[in-house]
């Protein structure tokens, strides 16, 4: 057996199927050898048997059999797992290897296109509120209040501070131009 063989796709498989079939083989020889045996044992009697001795003999002797049977089905199973995790582990990953990484990269460009996208638009809002004319465009709220809304008789100089009722040094007057200036 060439042991460089093994490690491509046709002779791992003519080998996984060759070593299937014969474990299938000596199960069945198995099995049949267990039932041969049961029987035989069954029907020969020893010297100072009772009435169950026979089958208790003949069914602990072909309980091995069976166990070999078993084991053989086992393994031939296996040799089948063997190739199938070959083909999955080896033969498929550098395939699924190349189309988990094209998916990455196609999420990668999606979020930077997002991203470039929403900074397209920022960027645009920020020029259009710099390039809009001083008059206040309908329908938006005013930044500051006009100043004929701060005037000297305003009641809010009138009211006494919570903490002890006195009255700070400063106006709100005192930090916007009274009246219209030019």
């Amino acid at each position: 057996m060439d042991i460089n063989a093994l490690f491509t796709d046709e002779g791992l498989r003519n080998f996984t199927a060759t070593v299937r079939d014969q474990h299938v083989r000596d199960a069945q020889q198995y099995g049949q050898i267990a039932d041969i045996v049961r029987r035989r044992l069954e029907q020969t009697p020893i010297d100072g048997d009772r009435w169950l001795s026979k089958r208790l003999r003949a069914w602990k002797v072909a309980r091995q059999l069976k166990a070999m049977q078993k084991a053989s089905g086992e393994a031939a199973s296996k040799a089948e797992a063997l190739y199938a995790t070959y083909v999955n582990e080896v033969l498929e990953l550098p395939q699924r290897r190349a189309t988990a990484e094209a998916k990455r990269l196609e999420r990668k460009n999606g979020r930077q296109a997002a991203v470039g996208a929403a900074v397209a638009g920022s960027l645009n809002r920020t020029v259009t509120a710099l390039n809009t004319p001083q008059e206040q465009p309908t329908g938006q709220v005013p930044q500051a209040r006009p100043a004929e809304f701060v005037a000297p008789e305003s009641p809010f100089g009138q009211w006494p501070m919570a903490a002890g009722g006195e009255r700070p040094t400063s106006t709100i007057n005192d930090y916007f131009a009274k009246g219209e200036q030019g």
